[in-house]
């Protein structure tokens, strides 16, 4: 098994990327991992530490956070992201993971790797923390903006594969995002998706309101990408907040500073379990390969983490499995 792995793209490539990418050869022997960027910048990191199973592939251009997706990916082909699309796309790679520009990384896997045949718009399907530390996979949280009922339909068919097939939950509960739990609730997209949703052979529990979403009352969440992108926006948001109105109150006096030394191990635990960095890639589903979309910001640990989630996923025949389902009779 090969995985590629966009060294250039993220908030700390390369040098958390490259770390990461290690950490991950080491624990992992069975599986080879390319490192695609500017071969110069990788080897200095790696230095004389580099394991038999970690090779570089020479890519001199780099897609920047604030470039243009489309004409991104169309103008710098020799780009880290691309290049990494590319090794997929031939069956050079079973898998690619970045930390890059996400429209470009959704592009890639559009124009470069290609579309299941049947899937009408592939979805973004990032793992939400919960308070059970199981997580909840939500999907789409970006990759469209609108979708249409049929589209949540598949996404559901989707996410229930991934979860089952990636994460072992069998009978995954799916289910749909909505301003209540009423069955008429919501616009009609929403409404015509429910009905879609009730008669399918999927585990369907209804409608879920995005203040559940850390209590998992669903082990897939149903929604288009403006409304779960806001939901996630707002949950991080809200989660930072917090920790941070929390370090300033600790630090107020003598009294609040003892208070923070009793609290801090369960505060620490308790910021651990909704950290995103602990919960690997956001698979890009619908995608004729295995895309992962990790974190700007992802440190080391994410990317090792993320190369365990694409393992598990490779193995596990999702994309067979996706393509199954989709296309039987």
């Amino acid at each position: 098994m090969k995985i590629a792995i966009d060294a250039m793209g993220g908030d700390n490539a390369p040098k958390e990327i490259v770390e990461g990418a290690i950490a991950a050869a080491k624990e992992n022997h069975d599986i080879e991992i390319v490192l695609v960027g500017n071969e110069q910048a990788i080897q200095s990191i790696i230095g004389d530490q580099k394991p038999s199973n970690l090779s570089i592939i020479h890519a001199d251009e780099v897609i920047e956070s604030d470039d243009e997706p489309v004409k991104a990916v169309r103008r710098k082909k020799n780009s880290s992201m691309v290049v990494a699309g590319k090794l997929v796309k031939d069956g050079e790679a079973d898998a690619m993971l970045s930390a890059g520009n996400t429209g470009a990384l959704m592009t890639t896997g559009l124009l470069i790797v290609g579309r299941i045949a049947g899937i009408e718009r592939p979805a973004l399907a990032p793992l939400l923390p919960s308070l059970d530390k199981v997580g909840m996979l939500a999907l789409d949280l970006g990759a469209n903006m609108d979708a249409t009922a049929e589209q949540l339909m598949q996404y559901a068919v989707m996410g229930s594969i991934y979860r089952e097939k990636v994460e072992g939950l069998k009978n995954p509960r799916i289910g749909l995002l909505n301003v209540g739990s009423e069955e008429m609730k919501g616009n009609e997209v929403t409404k015509a998706a429910y009905a879609l949703l009730k008669e399918s052979n999927l585990n369907f529990i209804g409608s879920v309101e995005s203040k559940s979403v850390l209590n998992r009352e669903c082990d897939v969440l149903v929604c288009d990408g403006f409304s779960g992108n806001i939901m996630l926006k707002s949950y991080e948001g809200a989660a930072s907040t917090i920790f941070n109105e929390l370090k300033k109150a600790f630090k107020l006096n003598f009294l609040t500073k003892l208070a923070a030394a009793v609290m801090l191990p369960k505060l620490k635990g308790l910021k651990k379990t909704l950290d995103p960095n602990e919960f690997g890639g956001a698979p890009l589903l619908g995608i004729n390969g295995l895309v992962l979309k990790i974190h700007g910001s992802s440190d080391s640990r994410a990317v090792q983490a993320a190369v365990k989630q694409a393992k598990t996923a490779v193995s596990s025949g999702l994309i067979a499995s996706i393509k199954a389902e989709i296309n039987k009779e």
